[in-house]
Formats: C-alpha cells, sequence, structure tokens
C-alpha cells in the first residue's frame, strides 16, 4: 500500500506547483496580443470558469481514497474502456508537458551560459536533471513533498517579488478600458488559452492514494490553490499591461516588464524564477506520471509490473523508471507529441467529464452521504458542462483531430493488452 505522506500544506504546495508552471512567463503577451486591456477581464473569468469546476472536483474527488485521480472517477461512473481512455489522456499530457517543459528549461539555462544550446549538453542536461527527479520520488512521497514546498515556495516569492515591485511603476494609461473590446472569437481564444495555465490540480488528485483523509483535505487544498493562483496571476496580468507598452510583441513578457523597472537584477530574478517555477512543475509531472501507471495496473488495465512497490520506500518503483525512461526519449528525441493542443483540449474533456461524472454518482447513490457535499451541485455541474462545450468551441479542428489520434493509439493500446491478457 502507497504511504499516506501528503499532508493538507503538502497537498496545497504540490498543487500550486502543477498550476504555476511556465505558463504565466509568456501567456500575459498571448492574451494581451487577442484581447488588449480585456485580457485583464479574461483573465477574471476563466478564474471563475475554473473555480466553478474546482467546486464539482472538490465533490467528487472527496468519494475516492485510492490512487487515480479522474481516471479512477470515469472508471467507477462509467467503466473500464471510458476510464482508461481518460487514465491515458492525462498520461500521454504528462508526457507531452513534461517533454515541452524541460527543453524551455534547459532553454532558460542558456540566459546564465550559452554552453547550454549546445544539442550534446542539452541531452546530458535532461538526462541528469530527470534522474535527479527520478531518484527524489524514489525514495519516497514524502521527499518529493519536502522538494516540492520549496520550489512552490520559492516561485510564489519571485512572482510576489514581481507584482510589489510592478504596482510603484503601474502607468494607468496603459489600463484603459475605454478602447473597443476584442470580439468573441478572440477574447473566447484568450480564456481558452488561460485554461492551460489555471489547471494542473486535476492532474495532482491522480496522488489521491498518497494523501492524508483525502475526503477533508483534498476539498480543502482545491479551494485555497485555485483562489490564490487567481489572485497572483490577475495581479501579474495587470501589472503586465500596466508597465510595458509593448506588451503584445513580447516572447519574455515578466522578464522584459521586471527589466523595464527593477533593470538587470529584475531580468535575473525572473528568469530563476521562471527556473525554480519549470522545476517544480516537472517534479510534480514525475510524480503523478508514475502514479498514473500504477493506478491503471492495480485496475488490470497496465501490466502488474507497474504496480509493483518498493519494500521500503513504498514506491511503485517500475512506474516510476518506465516514466522517467519515456519521458527522456520523448524529451531527446524533441517528439512533443502535439503538447499544446492535446494538453489544452484533454484537459476540458476531462473537466467536462467530471461535472457529468458527479451528476452520474450522485443518481447511483443517492443515499451516499460520506464526502463533501456541494451546496447546488447539480446547477455547477450543468455550469461546468456548459462552460467546458463553450471553450471546446474555440478550438480549432486540426486540435481535435490529433487529439481524435492518440485516443486511437490508446485504443489499439487497450485492445491488444486485452487480447494478450485473455490469451494468458
Amino acid at each position: 500500500m502507497l504511504k499516506r505522506d501528503i499532508g493538507k500544506w503538502d497537498l496545497v504546495m504540490l498543487m500550486i506547483n502543477g498550476i504555476i508552471g511556465a505558463g504565466i512567463f509568456g501567456l500575459p503577451s498571448k492574451i494581451f496580443a487577442l484581447s488588449g486591456v480585456y485580457s485583464i477581464l479574461a483573465m477574471f473569468v476563466c478564474a471563475v470558469i475554473v473555480f466553478v469546476l474546482v467546486l464539482v472536483f472538490a465533490e467528487v474527488a472527496s468519494k475516492f481514497k485510492k490512487t487515480g485521480g479522474p481516471y479512477l472517477y470515469t472508471l467507477s461512473a462509467f467503466g473500464p474502456f471510458p476510464g482508461f481512455i481518460i487514465g491515458w489522456l492525462i498520461l500521454i499530457t504528462r508526457l507531452a508537458t513534461y517533454a515541452a517543459l524541460i527543453h524551455l528549461f534547459v532553454s532558460y539555462l542558456s540566459h546564465f551560459h550559452p554552453a547550454f544550446l549546445d544539442p550534446m549538453v542539452k541531452a546530458a542536461t535532461v538526462f541528469l536533471f530527470t534522474l535527479f527527479l527520478t531518484i527524489i520520488n524514489y525514495i519516497g512521497v514524502k521527499s518529493s513533498a519536502i522538494l516540492s514546498n520549496t520550489l512552490a515556495i520559492a516561485k510564489v516569492s519571485t512572482l510576489i517579488i514581481f507584482i510589489i515591485a510592478g504596482l510603484f511603476f503601474i502607468n494607468p494609461e496603459l489600463i484603459n478600458f475605454n478602447q473597443s473590446a476584442p470580439d468573441l472569437t478572440n477574447f473566447s481564444s484568450s480564456v481558452l488559452i488561460l485554461i492551460f495555465a489555471f489547471t494542473g490540480f486535476e492532474a495532482i488528485l491522480v496522488n489521491t492514494g498518497e494523501v492524508k483523509n483525502p475526503k477533508r483535505n483534498i476539498p480543502f487544498a482545491l479551494i485555497v490553490t485555485i483562489i490564490s493562483v487567481a489572485v497572483i496571476y490577475m495581479l501579474i496580468q495587470v501589472v503586465s499591461v500596466g508597465t510595458l507598452p509593448d506588451l503584445a510583441s513580447s516572447d519574455k513578457p515578466l522578464t522584459d516588464a521586471a527589466q523595464l523597472y527593477m533593470g538587470p537584477v529584475g531580468g535575473f530574478i525572473i528568469t530563476a524564477g521562471a527556473l525554480i517555477s519549470i522545476g517544480g512543475t516537472l517534479n510534480a509531472i514525475m510524480l503523478i506520471g508514475s502514479r498514473l501507471t500504477f493506478a491503471l495496473s492495480e485496475e488490470k488495465q497496465f501490466p502488474r509490473l507497474f504496480s509493483y512497490l518498493h519494500p521500503k520506500f513504498q514506491t511503485p518503483v517500475y512506474s516510476l523508471i518506465a516514466f522517467s525512461i519515456v519521458s527522456i526519449m520523448v524529451s531527446v528525441t524533441g517528439s512533443f507529441i502535439y503538447a499544446v493542443s492535446i494538453s489544452v483540449i484533454s484537459k476540458v474533456l476531462t473537466l467536462l467529464m467530471v461535472c457529468v461524472i458527479l451528476i452520474k454518482l450522485r443518481i447511483k447513490n443517492p443515499k451516499d452521504s460520506n464526502f463533501f457535499k456541494l451546496p447546488y451541485g447539480y446547477a455547477l455541474a450543468v455550469t461546468g458542462i456548459i462552460t467546458s462545450v463553450w471553450l471546446l468551441s474555440s478550438s480549432k479542428m486540426t486540435e481535435f483531430r490529433d487529439v481524435l489520434i492518440t485516443v486511437l493509439i490508446g485504443i489499439i493500446i487497450y485492445g491488444a493488452y486485452k487480447l494478450i491478457t485473455k490469451k494468458r
């Protein structure tokens, strides 16, 4: 059995690390290019949508004690095949995100020394850093939680420095809502892009089997985390819009803004903060990815080997090693597996599915009261479904195609494994 070493605040820090990644260091300029000053409103709208979805997650997650997260919820509500597809999508998204972020991590290191741009040095750095995270996660979830807590505090501190310093240099003329509002398409696209920055909490719930008192601690951690992240993100966007006139054309908006009002020291602080932020997210991905294959194995949808636990550390050794090896292969070859498009759409599909699951489980077990019951649960679940469909309508058909290809690969693997186990 996995050790329940993740406490209430450990879980909050894990979720902060899972949500605040590299996205917030680049997205302020992307959404400003689409919606102008109304990008601040887009940030608020996205925060409200995600908060509704988080409340739905809080109820559904409080019903489960085992490792698996949205995969386990879907399995319980709709059976093995839909459960596997959701689990497969989350797993592929974790691998794709890891590959994309570790390349970004090495790119930020090149700010300090150009040697990191060399392909051999880059590959060696990917290998060594992944090996470091593998060892941390191998010796126990507690050590991973300690690293997560340290990185979360460091990354939030960096962003708070950016916010507090920037508030003194805001030019009110840059925050002018009298300009024409963006069209609905661009505004919707802004909100959809922001989903990438606001989510990640759903993947952290894969580790429920290692959380102390999940019935109480998961709802607490979800609500505290999303409120904290929303406030930080809103203030970052306000500072970015109010201090950087060329925000729309900036590739590194936070670094450029910080250099503008804090000089080279500000650029150094934000670059270091980006490295810490990405490192924390990579650690969270390693923890989640290894537990997801463990959960699939526990439900007999992956080989039994993946559910083997180390006799001393109680960590899923082979799941961890397999996830690390595949992560290195994907990262070094540069095959990001449709990183951005698959990540955003699969996240929204997972969020939508959990809203449906809340309704399904309430109908299935109407007398069950041993969980965090959400007031107006049906209304909030329906609201979550409607907003998820709205967000999906803002994506492109090519992105849906990429997700469909990924799902088809998962179906082939699922069918092949079922056929092999049946013959045995």
